[in-house]
């Protein structure tokens, strides 16, 4: 098969981990950093569903509203007190989220072959603006795509087909990059070339598909060229 021509990376969970603001709430909150972290992400994500899929997007909201009711809902669950001012600092963090160190390197690496890239994100162009240029991955990047402008989060048909209307490739020329096994799964199944990059070493999605490739670091999107 051939090279791609363009690689497209999920943004939060891939470029940016989400679990770094678990420091930042261990502090606010302690022994409740880590499940407040992970239970935030999950009822984010839960959110993006629920407003696509109900009543055919009727409901959106943008990411960063979404992230805020995720956090709120976290914090009731887990019994902790959010204050208006713990509350700013946790949306503040998640804003400035820790770059996984391999980023850069591998940005890097991909434009010197000439290869086209881009985020292709839930986030809303705010946040990924800040983000992107928080972790200093400005210059790198081709294409910074959120869903925002189509009112549907992934894995609908339309978030994906972002990446080739902005590229001009086929969804075969692209590769589509992802930590997050039901984006990775999705990405596969609207027809993109697909890479889950398997972090915390978990299992794949069990519905009969697999990615185009499995790694553990973002190193494994060169295995490609």
């Amino acid at each position: 098969m051939d090279q791609p021509k363009a690689v497209l990376f999920d943004a939060y969970g891939t470029l940016f981990d989400v679990y770094s603001v678990g420091l930042l709430a261990e502090q606010l909150f302690p022994g409740k950093g880590e499940p407040l972290a992970v239970l935030w992400r999950d009822k984010q994500i839960e959110y993006t569903r629920l407003v696509t899929t109900c009543n055919d997007g009727a409901h959106y909201r943008p990411f960063w509203d979404l992230t805020r009711a995720g956090l709120r809902y976290a914090c009731k669950r887990l019994g902790v007190q959010l204050t208006p001012a713990a509350e700013e600092k946790l949306m503040n963090q998640y804003r400035h989220l820790s770059a996984f160190p391999e980023d850069r390197e591998v940005l890097s690496a991909l434009k010197k072959r000439g290869v086209v890239t881009g985020i292709l994100s839930n986030g809303d162009p705010d946040m990924l603006g800040v983000a992107v240029r928080s972790a200093g991955l400005d210059g790198l990047l081709d294409h910074v795509l959120s869903v925002d402008g189509v009112r549907k989060y992934k894995t609908h048909p339309d978030a994906y087909a972002l990446g080739t209307k902005a590229t001009g490739f086929d969804a075969r020329q692209i590769l589509f990059v992802s930590c997050n096994a039901w984006d990775a799964l999705g990405a596969t199944w609207w027809g993109y070339r697909t890479l889950w990059v398997n972090r915390w070493q978990l299992p794949f999605e069990e519905l009969g598909t697999q990615p185009t490739r499995t790694g553990s670091t973002l190193r494994d999107v060169l295995a490609f060229f």
